[in-house]
């Protein structure tokens, strides 16, 4: 699962290593996990009652790892049902590393991967082009919803191509969580590079509200430890600020003043004490839209 953060980041090395620090941090793709396995597996089972074989899209999968526990717990639930799998995904070294997962994923030989390395809406552009619309059981966007241009459009493309029972999966940060305070308060300040618009389940619940769309909303609570970044001398503290406002720098980002700020924002409103550890909110919500 792709971070929403990642693209603005400028050193790509820095990034790595914040993000890496982030997910030793966080609990968030086991959260994703603990949900796929509980609560969507009975989602997947019914999706695909009755049928022969199920048309599978992810779009924004990153390198593939939650990509392939949905697919795998789809195969545990449904062993005599063939799958087709397609993947949307802009950056050409992510298919890589999805498909070197693939080679090594021996239950998930028998599934057909089709590959579009593209940005959603090239894609939805590809597809009004052709004329010949595939429909889909499933379709899911993990955390990548921030980047498109137009998120009624995006919605209402992708809802439209779901066969009669299958479901959109739209996996976002949860309205009121700490990156939603967090990044809606400094907007001027944060949502300067890939994310100019930054959004919640807030945002993407009223958009479906305004289409008329039934869809559920399942909250994946998280949180994680941000006390170092409030100990100036602490590096792991800097990276992981760094990571959390979508900077190089955190230190180096921002005059005294915001960061300062931001840093009251993070202890107070977008975080809980215990045992004198500073814990972020860091809630996901999973929307599924009905077709």
């Amino acid at each position: 699962m792709a971070s929403p953060l990642k693209s603005l980041v400028h050193d790509d090395s820095r990034y790595q290593t914040s993000f890496q620090l982030f997910l030793q941090r966080s609990s968030e793709h086991q959260c994703v996990r603990d949900f796929i396995h509980n609560k969507l597996a009975d989602i997947l089972a019914s999706i695909g009652d009755g049928k022969s074989h199920l048309n599978v899209i992810g779009v924004g999968s990153g390198a593939g790892e939650i990509d392939l526990e949905m697919l795998s717990e789809l195969h545990k639930r449904h062993p005599d049902v063939t799958v087709d799998n397609e993947v949307v995904e802009p950056s050409s070294q992510q298919i890589h590393n999805y498909k070197a997962l693939v080679a090594k994923t021996a239950e998930l030989q028998s599934i057909p991967f089709s590959w579009h390395i593209m940005h959603s809406e090239d894609y939805e552009k590809q597809v009004k082009a052709k004329g010949d619309i595939k429909k889909f059981d499933f379709i899911h966007m993990i955390q990548m919803i921030y980047y498109v241009d137009d998120l009624q459009e995006t919605i209402k493309f992708f809802q439209s191509l779901l066969k009669k029972n299958g479901r959109l999966m739209i996996v976002v940060e949860s309205a009121n969580s700490g990156w939603d305070i967090l990044w809606k308060t400094y907007k001027k300040e944060l949502c300067v590079g890939s994310i100019q618009e930054y959004r919640s389940s807030g945002e993407v619940v009223a958009c479906l509200k305004s289409l008329g769309l039934k869809y559920e909303e399942h909250l994946i609570p998280q949180s994680f430890d941000i006390t170092d970044c409030f100990d100036p001398s602490s590096e792991p503290g800097a990276r992981l600020a760094s990571f959390m406002t979508g900077t190089d720098r955190f230190h180096e980002s921002f005059s005294p003043e915001i960061r300062a700020g931001m840093l009251d924002l993070l202890r107070n409103k977008c975080s809980t004490e215990k045992d004198g550890r500073v814990f972020f909110n860091g809630n996901m919500s999973c929307i599924l839209i009905h077709a």
